[in-house]
């Protein structure tokens, strides 16, 4: 079984999620173990800090390494194989379907959440990787962390119900998703591509291919790019 960490002074901003819809059934099914720890127990004054001024001066408070240290090494011990820890970053590694894809191959991972102005340089000695999930400001890493897991979540076999659900998404190619539709199959004079609608499944497959590569050669060239310099076989570094 999966076991997936967070290390977080809002330890309860992961529960709501983590208990609804896809990410709740899969955990209820036991194809994964999630935990939240409260990095506030691993602090030894009365008001339980955990950050504090930064040196050199500046705006903000920066999140203290002694807690971070105490708490990871003690998680450590928590379960009987050591955890992969994730700490989230700027300077980190974006996180793509690949990322997702290799980390899913972990048993068990900690992810480490930052909050206020950032943390002590030195806690980074901890982490197995770093990652970011893009470049914008958040004020932690909780939401990271959600990001993470559910698209970890998602790659466990029988999470979606469906095998191939996992795989016949964006990205997972390295291409866009094709377009889909649903009923009515005319809705205010927009109609569904009538190959959609012949039965003929080879006809559809192709048509979704080329759906799927005019898509991201539209709105990702980027990745369009990486995928035809990979070949059609969509082996390639695209996300």
């Amino acid at each position: 079984m999966k076991r997936y960490e967070t290390l977080s002074v809002f330890p309860e901003f992961f529960e709501p999620y983590m208990s609804s819809s896809i990410m709740g059934r899969a955990r209820s099914k036991g194809l994964f173990e999630f935990h939240a720890h409260n990095l506030r127990d691993w602090t030894h004054d009365r008001h339980n800090t955990v950050d504090d001024a930064p040196f050199g001066g500046g705006q903000g408070m920066l999140m203290k390494p002694a807690p971070i240290f105490e708490a990871v090494e003690s998680i450590q011990t928590m379960a009987d194989a050591p955890a992969h820890v994730v700490f989230f970053s700027p300077v980190g590694e974006t996180f793509t379907q690949r990322t997702a894809e290799r980390l899913a191959g972990e048993d068990r991972i900690l992810f480490v959440c930052g909050r206020y102005e950032g943390m002590d340089e030195r806690v980074y000695t901890l982490a197995d990787e770093v990652i970011s999930i893009g470049d914008y400001v958040l004020t932690g890493g909780e939401l990271p962390a959600l990001c993470a897991i559910d698209a970890l979540v998602r790659l466990i076999p029988g999470a979606l119900g469906d095998e191939m659900s996992a795989v016949d998404e964006s990205f997972s190619s390295g291409l866009l998703e094709y377009e889909q539709y649903t009923r009515p199959a005319d809705f205010r004079g927009m109609k569904v591509p009538d190959v959609l609608l012949s039965g003929d499944h080879a006809a559809v497959d192709a048509w979704r291919l080329a759906s799927a590569l005019e898509r991201t050669r539209r709105f990702r060239p980027d990745l369009y790019e990486a995928y035809m310099e990979g070949g059609a076989d969509g082996e390639t570094g695209a996300s």
